[in-house]
């Protein structure tokens, strides 16, 4: 495949020509100095800038300044992160890693620490262009790997933006010997009822060569599921969810999304599991070659979500809060009393959060339901995942 760089330039990551460039643009804005100390109040940011500059590529990069900094964060805000299946990974091979979507920032993050803790390469990451609000954070992400997705595009725009980003995401895989990862939908899951979208596997089918399977077995699909123990976005999830319920017309704004990036950081996200599947390209070779499109791309998305559900490590607050959501005693088995209690205080902590005017009883208790069945929905994904993939 050909490689027009000028056309991928304005979405891929920067390239070793220009890292010293970006770097000394932004750590002269204002906006990044201010975001550093309030993330890492102790840093001596002389240092920090000085170790910055020191990068020459994102290898560099990520080992200087991200790894130790996503172990910090790992340390304050989680109960440790644990991974399974990174076996199934061939350190040769380029994948394009699909995974669930609980996190903003920290869903492809910790997934790429799991690899640096390998010594193995990371992946490029997709980021929407809607989180861009500032230039630091293009300048920053793009140091780390990331390449742009555009968002709320006019519909002839918009497939022009997905050929773009279709041929950029091939071209990374067969080229660069890049691996990619992507979210299995625009946006997260608000209810964590992870589900892929078909539109994504048709925008990763527009670029490489031949039929439908042939351009997504060029890929090398990976499904990788992310298990939070903890959402600390969930009640933030649940008071949009109350808001389109009386307002179907309600956008969130960018500070919603700041803030959204700032709790999903910072906030408490107890034991973190990551679980690799296997790669879908056998899977692909086995389809037979008068399959219609329409077939691969359900195929696809079913493969991909049975890794993901069947990859979810599932915890107390899950098996405690199916019984809640579904008026069942399927699990009491799987938690003591007290840890139903801590559930239950989590839970009721969480709603006291959401600050919504005039919030009815009604709309509480219907908010309570909705966080349990929040909770409930990966266990129950998996579940059906055990019966049916």
């Amino acid at each position: 495949m050909n490689a027009p760089e000028l056309d991928h330039r304005e979405i891929a990551p920067y390239d070793e020509s220009q890292f010293v460039s970006r770097i000394e643009e932004m750590v002269k804005e204002p906006g990044f100095e201010h975001a550093v100390r309030w993330v890492l109040p102790d840093v001596d940011y002389t240092q920090f800038v000085a170790l910055l500059r020191s990068c020459r590529n994102k290898r560099e990069f990520q080992v200087q300044i991200m790894q130790n900094f996503l172990e910090r964060l790992e340390a304050h805000t989680t109960s440790g992160i644990t991974t399974s299946g990174m076996e199934n990974v061939n350190s040769e091979k380029s994948y394009t890693y699909i995974s669930n979507h609980r996190d903003i920032v920290l869903d492809a993050s910790f997934i790429n620490l799991s690899f640096l803790r390998k010594d193995m390469k990371t992946s490029e990451v997709a980021i929407g262009d809607n989180l861009l609000i500032y230039d630091w954070i293009t300048h920053l992400v793009k140091l780390n790997g990331s390449f742009i997705v555009k968002r709320n595009l006019p519909t002839r725009q918009a497939l022009e933006a997905a050929k773009q980003l279709s041929n950029y995401i091939h071209y990374a895989i067969s080229e660069k010997n890049e691996s990619i990862w992507i979210a299995q939908r625009q946006g997260r899951a608000k209810d964590s009822s992870d589900h892929t979208q078909e539109s994504v596997i048709k925008m990763l089918a527009l670029g490489g060569k031949g039929t439908v399977a042939d351009s997504l077995k060029e890929l090398n699909i990976f499904p990788v599921s992310i298990s939070y123990e903890f959402d600390p976005n969930d009640y933030l999830k649940a008071r949009e969810y109350l808001l389109k319920h009386r307002d179907p017309d309600f956008k969130k704004s960018q500070h919603d999304d700041l803030f959204s990036m700032e709790t999903g950081l910072l906030g408490y996200k107890g034991r973190v599991h990551i679980a690799f599947a296997s790669c879908l390209s056998s899977m692909l070779e086995t389809l037979p070659a008068d399959c219609d499109k329409q077939e691969v791309y359900h195929r696809v998305c079913h493969s991909i979500d049975c890794g993901i559900h069947g990859g979810y490590k599932i915890f107390p607050i899950n098996y405690v809060s199916y019984d809640r959501a579904f008026d069942s005693d399927m699990y009491a088995e799987r938690y003591t009393t007290e840890e139903a209690d801590k559930v239950t205080a989590y839970i009721e902590g969480q709603l006291d959060k959401i600050d919504v005017p005039d919030m009815t009883i009604q709309e509480r208790n219907f908010l309570r339901t909705y966080m349990y069945t929040m909770y409930a929905n990966p266990l129950r994904n998996k579940l059906i995942a055990a019966g049916y993939c």
